[in-house]
């Protein structure tokens, strides 16, 4: 095995922190994995991973060589392919991560025109809001709406969601028309509750630099976007939500905006992928054409709010 292929190895059970994991993903035998990285230690004379049952850590001379690595494996990547651009015809399987209604609403829908411009890339779509293993479940991107842990993921800002307030006419025929965050104390909202923590979004708005919040009345509290709209055409109170997520049902009249100066902060939208290095052609153009979606279709009005 050459050189850069050992750093191949070296990193992705880095990245890993497994070697049966890393050798699924490269396709190799888990023996062969083992043997490249114990090459490679005999190579540069030290020891790389503290290796336990569970679990595979850098060491010091390791965490130091993985981040030469990466950038030897891009300078190589990239000398490869200077000349190809131009007449490659990226394709192959991407496996692709997203929040289930921005995957069936927005990119779904877009999706033929991607596929008829490269017909040799396959997509391999994944709508759901748990967090997703990019490594270890073979995700070559995610797309993720609001603030990102810290991790070391890549993360490339792709746009903010402009959040709205809505309610039905119904409600608003009941309940009249706030004109004001001092009027929502005679309101009430739906609430929202993470899946996945539990915690209940507040409800905020933008007052020049100062992002404010208040309480007010609720009686309905959900753990989906699904639930959240169906409680809101019910009649059930006002919502705070992206502007795709609702534009059918304000289109249709079902929904109507309220209290447009005071809306919350745009949620920002994030494409994670594991490193900067080992772009793919096919991600490469699958990545571009995703922003321009995803900043035609929810991020547009973002610019003027």
């Amino acid at each position: 095995m050459d050189r850069i292929d050992l750093f191949r190895v070296f990193a992705r059970v880095v990245e890993c922190a497994n070697f049966t994991r890393a050798a699924d993903t490269l396709g190799m035998p888990r023996s062969s994995v083992s043997a490249a990285v114990q090459e490679l230690e005999n190579r540069v004379g030290t020891r790389l991973l503290n290796r336990t049952t569970r679990k595979v850590t850098t060491t010091q001379d390791g965490a130091a060589l993985y981040e030469r690595c990466l950038r030897l494996i891009a300078d190589m990547e990239e000398t490869e392919n200077l000349f190809r651009h131009a007449t490659f015809t990226p394709g192959g399987t991407l496996r692709v991560d997203m929040p289930g209604r921005i995957g069936r609403l927005v990119v779904a829908p877009a999706l033929p025109a991607f596929l008829d411009a490269y017909p040799q890339i396959n997509v391999e779509l994944g709508v759901t809001d748990r967090a997703v293993d990019l490594v270890e479940e073979r995700v070559d991107c995610a797309l993720r709406v609001g603030m990102l842990e810290d991790s070391r993921l890549i993360a490339r800002s792709i746009g903010e969601l402009l959040l709205i307030n809505v309610a039905s006419p119904a409600y608003l025929a009941r309940h009249g028309v706030p004109r004001n965050p001092d009027d929502l104390s005679g309101h009430a909202h739906v609430g929202y509750a993470s899946a996945s923590t539990g915690r209940l979004a507040p409800w905020e708005w933008r007052d020049g630099e100062t992002t404010r919040a208040v309480e007010f009345g609720r009686r309905v509290t959900v753990n989906s976007a699904e639930a959240y709209i169906a409680c809101c055409l019910a009649g059930l109170g006002l919502i705070q939500i992206p502007a795709y997520d609702v534009a059918v049902h304000i289109e249709a009249g079902e929904l109507v905006e309220v209290l447009p100066a005071y809306r919350a902060e745009p949620m920002p939208v994030s494409l994670l992928y594991p490193h900067r290095q080992h772009l793919s052609r096919r991600f490469q153009v699958f990545a571009a054409w995703l922003e321009d979606v995803v900043r035609r279709r929810c991020c547009m009005e973002t610019r003027d709010a």
